[in-house]
């Protein structure tokens, strides 16, 4: 639960960075939660007389950022880590796929822990789950993974996915894993009815999200737009993530993936994809213009050589683009804040080259971005009085990080900051690098249990 609105938490001595409009830092200042809220941020020592102060943190040493929001990614790949390492996505997908399809409620409970227990340890305070494998017989698959997340203690946002595209209709999944049309719309108006919380301290928010062009249906793209907005919530799906979906979109509906997607209904501001790898400029023009969001996921378009997205150029067309971790089967680590870095390092190497990307704008990727994305800018990515208290305290003093002078520098270029202390919504969830709410032994052991069960029954079919 969060703190009660008349308990103030302190933090004093550190370096932050709010993220806010006008990117303000102070070298050395202070914080004040009360309640789920952030009541002050500024330079110096906080203002004498504070009421009902339960804890003071010297936080020396340290940067405070907003915490991380991730904004892609699919929680039951955690149980198939390292497996398919030298694949291109298509090649990747014909791999797993018969192994996906066979997850139930247990494995994706399991999954789901390991995921958000490794982002939430390394500073994400809002996550993301765009899961759209749901095997018949497998049990409540949304439901599980939401209680995950509760239990965790993060900010999350469940994207429920679909696919009704199977093998028989020239999909890439087999057809027991995939859902009808009228199954899959039924499904994802229910799951919106029980859990989304249209709140602004919302806990957790459901969105709209068929997965792919390949795997989806043009009817269940386009229903699934006019269900959200008649239920006033997000869409999310995959975008130009590879040169075969732009291929595969002219031979099938003769334009590219975005034009595509317009004529369904899948641009606007309440619409966010992830990946956009292929993007042309008449593409960024339309998410300029449309406001679409863009899940940049540098690591895992490196590990599935899909190629490297015109970040800068969606940055200064005015796109809004935040970070993801996306699937741990193509991303291994499953964490988010290796991403600030790797987006920086990857743009580089585009066309900008040295001026593609800078650390601040990746810190701003990571936090406002990814809140922008998800459409709650207004609530969290900043740290701002009234916003949410989602904040991290990175440890920057250590042999790793200790001689950059720049603390913005240090936490995006060098090595992973250890977290002191990651708070959602005024709740502290991480301390010295451990989480509070979970046991991360057991969540080892389970998913490698989980993964091993999967394995097992995936060699005897």
């Amino acid at each position: 639960m969060a703190p009660s609105a008349a308990q103030r938490v302190v933090i004093e001595n550190c370096a932050i960075a709010t993220v806010d409009a006008d990117d303000t830092e102070y070298a050395s200042g202070h914080l004040v939660l009360a309640g789920n809220r952030i009541e002050s941020v500024g330079a110096g020592k906080a203002p004498e007389g504070l009421k009902d102060v339960v804890r003071r943190i010297d936080a020396s040493g340290h940067l405070a950022t907003p915490g991380l929001v991730n904004t892609h990614h699919h929680f039951y790949q955690w149980i198939t880590r390292g497996l398919a390492t030298d694949h291109n996505l298509f090649d990747w997908l014909v791999a797993l796929y018969p192994t996906w399809a066979r997850i139930d409620e247990e494995m994706v409970y399991a999954a789901a822990q390991g995921s958000l227990a490794m982002m939430a340890r390394g500073g994400v305070t809002t996550a993301m789950d765009h899961h759209y494998v749901f095997p018949h017989g497998s049990g409540d698959l949304s439901g599980a993974i939401i209680r995950a997340a509760r239990e965790m203690g993060v900010r999350f946002t469940l994207a429920r996915g679909s696919m009704d595209r199977g093998e028989k209709d020239g999909g890439l999944p087999p057809d027991f894993a995939v859902e009808t049309l009228q199954g899959a719309l039924a499904a994802t108006e229910e799951t919106v009815a029980r859990h989304h919380d249209a709140s602004f301290d919302a806990m957790t928010q459901i969105a709209v999200a068929p997965c792919s062009p390949f795997s989806v249906s043009t009817e269940l793209l386009g229903q699934a737009a006019q269900l959200a907005r008649r239920l006033g919530v997000r869409l999310h799906t995959h975008g130009s993530e590879t040169v075969e979906e732009e291929k595969f979109c002219h031979e099938l509906f003769g334009v590219g993936p975005t034009a595509y997607f317009e004529s369904t209904g899948w641009l606007g501001e309440d619409v966010w994809m992830a990946h956009c790898v292929h993007m042309n400029d008449s593409d960024i023009a339309a998410f300029a213009r449309t406001k679409t969001g863009v899940a940049h996921c540098p690591s895992s378009n490196a590990r599935l050589a899909a190629g490297i997205a015109r970040v800068p150029d969606m940055l200064a067309a005015g796109v809004p683009v935040g970070l993801g971790v996306d699937g741990t089967a193509s991303n291994e680590s499953g964490e988010l804040h290796t991403e600030l870095r790797n987006a920086l390092l990857i743009n580089r190497l585009g066309a900008h080259r040295e001026a593609a990307l800078n650390a601040r704008q990746a810190l701003r990727l990571g936090t406002h971005g990814g809140a922008r994305v998800l459409g709650r800018a207004d609530q969290i990515g900043s740290l701002e009085p009234g916003k949410l208290a989602d904040l991290v305290l990175w440890k920057l003093d250590t042999l790793a990080h200790a001689s950059i002078a720049d603390p913005v520098t240090a936490l995006v270029l060098g090595a992973a900051a250890p977290v002191t202390a990651s708070f959602v919504d005024g709740r502290q969830i991480v301390e010295d690098g451990r989480l509070l709410t979970t046991d991360e032994d057991a969540v080892a052991r389970a998913t490698r249990a989980e993964a091993q069960r999967l394995a097992r029954i995936t060699a005897q079919s």
